[in-house]
């Protein structure tokens, strides 16, 4: 996996004259700021829309499925509409795409719901040796016996397909654990569990260059107090206080650990284009845990994500063009956009 010599990835003139890109994302038409349940995901979107206008390729904008239940008039598709509201609502767009026979952006549906399935990449995880902190399971409409659950003082319970921590909370009893759990069946989703983790989350991005996964610097989530639940208002910007600092991560002993890490699990998603691969680490022993790993992830300029590629050497519409390029590479034009590259 490359970690050095980053070059952005250009998209060559003629593609950016004759291809027509479909972008469709839940606010892709917004022009205001916070929404009012999304928060920040609503700029995002529009700020998406905007770098991708600033490519100068021909751009198509829709912000419902609705957009690819027949073939679109488009030859490339960037899908960001990943939290449709129902389950698994992330996979039903590259399927759309699939049935149409229309190439976009990330990894296929199938890979998708590998990684959003938590449950299922700590399996993968497990299997290629790279730690993660004990769990159980529990599918909505299956039976629930928290005595399952492994030992902890608290444990972290968790929709098992949620992203931004929707829908998380704690709890220190088993009374507690099984009423949690409860509470997520009665979402519509499954439930996952495991002992909560004092500490930081270690976050790595990973993009792809010249067809090979490529590991932006790493960033950690220090925080004020490692006892710290996050939670959705937080990084929704929906909550006044935020408990931690975004910062590069630069312990080596601890970053050769994760760097090995996020290598084993990269190589089970691949071809996926972008997406960040999520660590727990222990401060007071060191311990690196996988947490999960989150595709097709936020690619905000505010967000982490962007502020690595920064500290990489990329602008956030760098980001955003190589990104793209490197998918229309892979599945388009391979040769023209390695010449241009290069």
């Amino acid at each position: 996996m490359k970690t050095t010599d980053l070059v952005p990835t250009r998209l060559p003139g003629h593609l950016r004259e004759t291809l027509r890109l479909l972008f469709i994302a839940k606010h892709a038409r917004w022009t205001g700021g916070l929404h009012p349940d999304d928060g920040n995901h609503a700029p995002y979107h529009r700020e998406m829309r905007e770098t991708l206008e600033g490519l100068g390729i021909e751009l198509l904008v829709a912000d419902t499925y609705a957009a690819l239940f027949d073939p679109p008039a488009a030859d490339f598709v960037f899908p960001l509409l990943n939290r449709g509201g129902f389950f698994n609502s992330e996979m039903l767009l590259p399927l759309l795409c699939n049935q149409h026979g229309l190439p976009y952006l990330g990894a296929s549906p199938i890979v998708r719901g590998l990684s959003d399935d938590k449950h299922l990449t700590k399996l993968e995880g497990t299997a290629r040796g790279v730690p993660t902190a004990p769990w159980a399971l529990f599918r909505r409409g299956a039976p629930v016996d928290v005595a399952r659950c492994p030992p902890a003082r608290r444990w972290v319970i968790k929709p098992n397909n949620s992203s931004a921590s929707w829908g998380v909370r704690d709890a220190h009893d088993r009374v507690q654990l099984a009423q949690a759990v409860a509470e997520i069946h009665a979402l519509d989703h499954d439930a996952l569990v495991e002992p909560f983790i004092d500490g930081s989350d270690i976050e790595v991005p990973v993009i792809t260059l010249d067809g090979e996964p490529a590991m932006l610097p790493m960033m950690i989530f220090e925080q004020a107090d490692p006892t710290q639940l996050r939670t959705y208002q937080e990084k929704r910007d929906l909550a006044g206080h935020v408990g931690y600092a975004i910062k590069r991560f630069d312990d080596p002993a601890i970053a050769g650990k994760v760097a090995d890490y996020t290598a084993r699990m990269a190589d089970i998603f691949r071809p996926f284009d972008y997406g960040r691969f999520e660590f727990r680490v222990d401060h007071a022993t060191g311990d690196v845990r996988l947490l999960e790993v989150n595709l097709n992830c936020n690619l905000w300029s505010e967000k982490l994500f962007s502020r690595s590629a920064i500290i990489g050497g990329f602008s956030h519409a760098e980001l955003i063009e190589t990104i793209v390029a490197e998918s229309m590479a892979r599945q388009i034009a391979p040769a023209a956009i390695r010449r241009d590259a290069a």
